[in-house]
């Protein structure tokens, strides 16, 4: 939900003081840029959606209905600024990954030993993955987001996400085994 002060800000942006909506480029600007490099690898791309996510936020800002935070709603419109972009320009992103994430998180029992070879191989899965499937792993693992939260920034129910996270993780271990062979 979105906090009393965001909520006094946006009805007085609503009310013509646009000036307000400073607050929010000031507030959440490196966080988006941050979330969308993780999509596309330029950051002067990632700052361009960044901006063009603030833009399209503040065009649409009476339609903001407070059912989730001002930021989440912000990451959901930069995640799909972000997909339009690499559809149009066919290029795939790189999840920048952590090598305890990778071992505590995402690598199953089995896999989890800690092994150099193993964690290369689970970046290289990572990386094939496609962009949506990226920053499904990025925002649940990465940024522990809860579900619902990441359905809303994904514009999808919180049961069919849970469904997609546990696919890809059986996919990208099915894809590290065929690498071991």
């Amino acid at each position: 939900m979105i906090n009393i002060d965001e909520r006094k800000r946006i009805k007085r942006i609503l009310d013509g003081r646009r000036e307000e909506f400073g607050y929010f480029v000031n507030r959440y600007s490196q966080d988006i840029i941050d979330f969308t490099h993780r999509m596309v690898d330029n950051i002067s791309d990632a700052e361009d959606l960044a901006q063009d996510s603030f833009v399209k936020a503040y065009r649409s800002l009476s339609s903001f209905d407070g059912r989730s935070s001002f930021y989440t709603w912000l990451c959901r419109i930069a995640y799909h600024e972000s997909l339009n972009f690499l559809n149009r320009r066919k290029r795939y992103c790189i999840l920048a990954t952590d090598e305890s994430l990778i071992e505590s998180e995402v690598l199953d029992d089995e896999l989890s030993t800690g092994k150099e070879e193993r964690i290369e191989r689970m970046e290289e899965a990572i990386n094939s993955l496609n962009p949506d499937e990226q920053m499904l792993i990025n925002l649940y693992y990465y940024d522990d987001l809860p579900l619902r939260e990441i359905a809303f920034i994904m514009d999808v129910e919180p049961n069919a996400l849970a469904t997609r996270l546990h696919r890809i993780r059986k996919k990208l271990l099915i894809m590290i085994k065929q690498k071991e062979k």
